[in-house]
Parts: C-alpha cells; structure tokens; sequence
C-alpha cells in the first residue's frame, strides 16, 4: 500500500490554517477534481484523497488527533467514497483492555454477556446541484447486519438457548500460567472456544448459523435540508447495524457529495455567476436578464462598466442550513471582444478609436489611470 500523504500537503495549507481557509482549499479543490468534471485517470483517486483529507482536518477533533498521531488506521474515520462499515477511532478503548490484561495480569474488564452497541456506517451521496440548494428526498438501499427474526438474536435454535462457556466458565478469557525463573506469569486471551462471549451455541440457528444477524438490504427514506452543502454529514440515529446481545443498534451517517453546476458556482451560502457584456453595454450602460436559481432577474448596468465587474443580488443565495434568510448572488461582469467583423463595422471601430484617442488621453488626470501609465511608459517614464 503507498503511503499516505500529509493532509495538509493534500489540501495545499499550512498547518496553521484557519477552518475557513481549509474549507476554501476542499472546495476549490473538489471542484476542480469532480469526477463529473474531471475526466483525467487519476481524478476519482484524487478527488477521494482530497476528501479523506477535509474530513480529518475540518472537523477540529479529528484534525487535533492527527496532529498529534499523523495517520493511524486508513480505514477508519470518514474516507473515501460510497458505502462503509464500522467506524472504528479512539472513542472506543475496548482493545487497550485485553493488552493491559496481558502484560498486567488483571485490571476490570467489560462482562462479555453485556448489551453492546451496533456498529455505525456510512453511506455517501451523489445530489445535483439544485438538490443541496433546495434540498430533496431520496429513498437508498443499504447492506446491514440485522437481528436475526429466528432466534431473536441469540443464536440458538428456537426452543433451545446458548450455554455457558465451558472452557472459561463465561468469563470470556482464558488464563494460561507460566512458570519462569522470573516467577509465576498469568497470561489471558480470549476464550478460543466462545471467542470472548463466554457462551457457547451448541444447537445453531439455521437462520444466522449460530451468530444472531443476518445480512439484509434494506431502504430507507432520507430527507436531506435544503442548504447542505459538499461534505456535509446526516446521521440517522437507530439506522446502523444491529446490536448484540440485546445492545442498541449504530447509526448511519450520509455523507453528501454535489455535483458542479454549468453556470453557477458556490462558496459557502453565497453563488457566483459570470454573464458576458458587449462593449456597447458596457460603455453607454443596459438593463439585462440574469438567471438566479429560481428566476430570472433584471440588473441594471451603469454607463462605463468595466470587465470584471461585481454586482450583488441580495438574498439570491442558498438558504441558510442553521439560520434564517439566504444569501446573496454576485455577478461577474465580463466584456466580450467581438470576431468576425464585418468591414462596415470594423470602418465604424476605426473611427470610433480615432475619436477616442486623443479625449481618452487629455481626460486621465489622475496619475492612477490605465490610459496615463500606458503613455508614461511608452516615454520611458
């Protein structure tokens, strides 16, 4: 397996960068990447890197751990792409107690008949556009684990039930002694025979074989707010795979991919659109129509507009996922030089220039203008 890079190289920042300047860098760099935009071999790996990077160094937890450990398992945490499993981290301590156990000899540990937890998962979603803007509802299908319907989750065959553990006597360990010239050492593993359970199917369910899941594809009905944006994560609580031994069951998270959109772009709940202008229209100044998301608007352009250009549409925006109102839409003006002229109009160009010259240059007074530093350097100033 090729080793990982550095996140922060990934994502093209410092390490000392702000949480906005990181997400800045993800966005940019996932809409450059997208696999919808990006047809280039390498861009789905890349665009899968990209994200496993924003999601350990956006979320604040997650980046203070890597900073501190670097990179620990990679398949834990939220990486990657469609459907994963368990959700493994540093939240669950559960393997630190059999190493203790074993070089200590002792210590409390968890009973192994107790209700445990099912584990999380992940399922990452694909959403056009318009769809994280306005939210949707969409139904998904999911592979996970479920409580066995035969058994009731317990294993055995109906009408029978499992026994206690006769090798470790429902302790779920099994103590070897060694005799040293150091003394008498107590080693523990897990019970080979119940595998830690401390019980032991005898008469297995023909459902589960004996395990109490089974695999089962199941859908579910997500509904995903309006104003989600790409990474964002929705947990549904009770939605993950079954517990054991009468344990509560994970949740699933889903976590949100947007597809590019050919006109406009997004930053943060802000949208961003660039629409051409003739030179006629930036000069003598025009009222035109400019798309938003959910209509078409008039924008007035002044008289003498330049190319680049900013002007807002307050409250054209994306609605605000934890807040009221929207935000904005910016318009990007660019001047359009135009090919193909024809002779009468080029003849038009030509005295329109020779008309302009001499009033462009007598009218810069300020040492700041374009048409004033141009002459100064052609004197050699």
């Amino acid at each position: 397996m090729a080793e990982k890079r550095d996140y922060y190289e990934v994502l093209g920042v410092g390490r000392n960068a702000t949480q906005e300047e990181i997400k800045k860098a993800y966005r940019n760099l996932a809409r450059k990447l997208h696999p919808d935009v990006n047809k280039a071999p390498d861009a789905e790996e890349r665009f899968k890197e990209v994200k496993e990077a924003y999601d350990v160094l956006g979320d604040e937890k997650k980046r203070a751990q890597y900073d501190r450990y670097g990179h620990i398992d990679p398949n834990q945490g939220f990486g990657g792409g469609g459907f994963s499993g368990n959700f493994g981290g540093f939240g669950d301590f559960g393997g630190f107690g059999d190493i203790f156990d074993m070089f200590f000899g002792g210590g409390s540990r968890r009973d192994p008949n107790a209700p445990q937890r099912g584990n999380d998962l992940q399922y990452t979603m694909t959403i056009e556009f318009k769809e994280a803007v306005f939210g949707v509802e969409k139904d998904i299908t999911i592979p996970r684990t479920e409580t066995c319907d035969t058994c009731h989750g317990s294993g055995a065959r109906p009408g029978t039930k499992p026994e206690t553990c006769s090798v470790c006597r429902g302790t779920g360990q099994q103590e070897i002694v060694q005799n040293t010239p150091f003394g008498r050492i107590v080693n523990r593993r897990i019970c080979p025979q119940c595998g830690g359970s401390g019980r032991f199917v005898r008469d297995k369910c023909a459902s589960c074989r004996g395990t109490g899941k089974v695999k089962r594809q199941r859908t579910i009905h997500v509904r995903i707010p309006a104003g989600v944006d790409e990474g964002a994560q929705i947990r549904l609580s009770g939605e993950g795979e079954a517990g054991t031994r009468g344990g509560p069951p994970g949740d699933l998270y889903i976590v949100i991919r947007v597809k590019p959109h050919e006109f406009f772009e997004r930053e943060g709940d802000d949208i961003y659109c660039e629409v051409p202008l003739t030179f006629a229209q930036a000069a003598l100044g025009d009222e035109i129509e400019v798309p938003t998301l959910t209509e078409k608007v008039k924008l007035r352009i002044p008289a003498g507009t330049q190319t680049g250009t900013y002007f807002r549409l307050k409250g054209k925006g994306v609605p605000r996922l934890r807040g009221m109102g929207q935000g904005d839409q910016h318009v990007k003006v660019t001047v359009v030089t135009p090919t193909n002229l024809t002779e009468e109009q080029k003849e038009l160009l030509r005295q329109f220039a020779g008309l302009s010259q001499e009033s462009a240059y007598a009218s810069s007074s300020n040492s700041g203008n374009l048409f004033e530093r141009m002459r100064r350097a052609f004197r050699g100033e």
